[in-house]
């Protein structure tokens, strides 16, 4: 367990828990700032518990920024239930999987995935800039299934950038603009980390003291973002959103080819 800390320690997970959660709140991506952070921290920890901790500061700050969103814009439930569900389930079994199935594969192919959106969003100058949601329907309904469904596994299998895959399919299939996709991403967001956090829980991987310290933090950076996005709106979010994109390519690229 996660016992022993000094002043510096306690800053650095203070620090690193308020910055993820005000970067997740506006574009997801968070866990870049709070992973790093808790492996710098305590370096000799199973991956597992520090990721299983990880998840029980996140999911406050998640939980914290949809509320905040949902009081300052309309939510599209009719896509949002079904989505939120199957993410939910998905990532469920998508975290059993990975103790089957490695994950090689896919964290190769991830930075290229990544480089893809990012270079769709920069030539469609106009993408996530108009809020045009598509009306419901049977197929609208089939589709946030497919994609919670699709989102929550990969969440559970793997992890890195789900929060940023969240708000590009809610502006690209969904028709939604940066902030109010922001806002869907939190939703499902906090399915899937619950789902994970309750994986996690049951095989004793999460340090519950640092983990909630951590939160109260996440959730503080979380209230700034999404207040930042509210107020300065969805070209603050388009940029911000390019800007965790590249981060991600950037890490993803790395742990893929140049790890040892």
């Amino acid at each position: 367990m996660l016992t022993s800390w000094t002043l510096t320690d306690l800053l650095m997970l203070a620090g690193g828990a308020f910055l993820a959660g005000l970067v997740d709140a506006v574009v997801g991506g968070g866990g870049l700032i709070s992973v790093p952070t808790l492996f710098a921290v305590f370096p000799n920890a199973s991956p597992p518990l520090l990721f299983g901790t990880n998840k029980l500061a996140g999911i406050w700050g998640t939980a914290s920024a949809a509320l905040r969103y949902a009081r300052g814009i309309r939510l599209r439930w009719t896509i949002l239930l079904p989505a939120t569900v199957a993410a939910f389930v998905f990532s469920f079994c998508g975290a059993y999987a990975v103790t089957y199935m490695p994950a090689d594969v896919l964290r190769k192919l991830l930075p290229f995935v990544l480089a893809g959106v990012a270079i769709y969003t920069l030539r469609k100058k106009d993408f996530g800039t108009v809020h045009a949601p598509v009306r419901g329907g049977a197929g609208v309904t089939l589709m946030a299934i497919g994609v919670g469904g699709a989102i929550g596994f990969y969440d559970g299998f793997f992890g890195p950038g789900t929060g940023s895959f969240l708000v590009f399919v809610f502006v690209r299939w969904f028709g939604q603009d940066f902030v109010n996709a922001s806002a869907s991403a939190k939703i499902v967001n906090v399915a899937t980390n619950l789902a994970a956090l309750w994986l996690f829980g049951m095989g004793g991987h999460v340090a519950w003291q640092v983990g909630l310290g951590m939160a109260v933090m996440n959730v503080l950076g979380s209230q700034v973002g999404s207040r930042l996005a509210l107020t300065y709106g969805v070209g603050f979010v388009r940029r911000m959103f390019l800007g965790v994109l590249a981060v991600l390519i950037v890490k993803t690229g790395y742990d893929a080819f140049l790890r040892g």
